[in-house]
């Protein structure tokens, strides 16, 4: 018997992969100056590396939106900077209403920073408004 959250996994996989083709070919380089910046990154980065102040630093600007991926613990604490599995319904689409707003504001650059394969960080790259 299949559980629901590897039917889940699988779904997402395969409307991953399809959106994965769409946005390759429909892609449009941008030219516009970068001034709004997102950074989406597992929690081990995330608690290992000051990501967005690296950023800003970086890139010369201010007020860089970060989100990581944790995976979801029962007792964990809500938090505005983290997001999870549960974050998602059944078919990829995410539920969880600041990180909905985080994933369709028009950053001009989004970087997907991890180190390790994981669909939801990837599904939400490809979800993203961003710009580049």
């Amino acid at each position: 018997m299949i559980s629901f959250e590897k039917f889940k996994k699988a779904f997402i996989r395969r409307k991953f992969l399809k959106l994965l083709l769409k946005k390759e070919e429909s892609r449009v380089v941008s030219q516009k100056e970068i001034q709004t910046v997102g950074v989406i990154t597992s929690n081990e980065i995330y608690n290992t590396i000051k990501l967005k102040e690296e950023v800003e630093k970086v890139l010369n600007l201010r007020n860089a939106k970060i989100y990581s991926f944790r995976p979801f613990e029962k007792h964990q604490e809500f938090s505005y900077k983290h997001f999870s599995e549960k974050d998602f319904n059944w078919n990829g689409k995410v539920i969880q209403t600041n990180f909905k707003e985080f994933i369709d504001k028009p950053f001009d650059l989004l970087i997907g920073y991890f180190d390790k394969e994981n669909l939801y960080l990837e599904n939400t790259i490809l979800q993203s408004k961003a710009t580049f």
